[in-house]
């Protein structure tokens, strides 16, 4: 069944932001992302269902960022990052919409977002966004931790190299949810 209730299903989408959306990504670009993620959304917002927009953010001098020692560590510019990068593209955001700003790769630690979905009686989540294997799946992870429902867009959502994203796609989102095509999501009143 891929009808969801309106009343207790939120879109998450996750880093669709400037400096996210104009790295390169695949299997698809992060623009191609957007255009997906927006029309899923909009869809959301006509049926009156909760759309949820997450973006990374951190302090000018990265004080607030993750210094754990790491093999492969992700790339920062020095000085920080320019002005913007962490904006949400355009067109993106609507009103009526949460904003939720997180500080490492998941959406739930240290920030408000299972408040804001438990208070309003969200049952499930449908998520994407950039990246596939980094924010869109330790989301995933965490919100199945959590108990929800949880879908995974694949069509609006892109990695760092397209054997990560299937990889995910394939063998890890369904054994924490089930993995759709944007067309495939419906929303009907139970």
């Amino acid at each position: 069944m891929n009808n969801f209730d309106p009343e207790t299903t939120a879109l998450v989408l996750i880093d669709l932001q400037n400096g996210i959306v104009s790295r390169p990504a695949e299997p698809r670009s992060g623009q191609h992302v957007v255009a997906t993620s927006s029309k899923l959304a909009a869809r959301f917002r006509t049926a009156g269902a909760l759309v949820i927009l997450v973006n990374v953010s951190f302090a000018k001098d990265l004080g607030d960022a993750l210094k754990q020692p790491v093999d492969k560590p992700n790339p920062r510019p020095p000085g920080g990052f320019p002005e913007g990068w962490d904006v949400l593209a355009e067109g993106l955001a609507q009103p009526g919409d949460i904003r939720i700003t997180k500080h490492q790769w998941g959406a739930f630690f240290g920030t408000d977002l299972d408040l804001q979905l438990r208070r309003r009686g969200i049952k499930t989540i449908i998520l994407g966004g950039i990246a596939t294997n980094m924010g869109v799946e330790s989301t995933a992870r965490q919100a199945y931790e959590h108990g929800y429902a949880v879908v995974l867009v694949e069509d609006a959502m892109a990695g760092l190299a397209a054997e990560m994203h299937t990889f995910a796609i394939e063998k890890i989102f369904p054994m924490m949810g089930r993995v759709m095509k944007s067309e495939e999501v419906e929303l009907r009143k139970s």
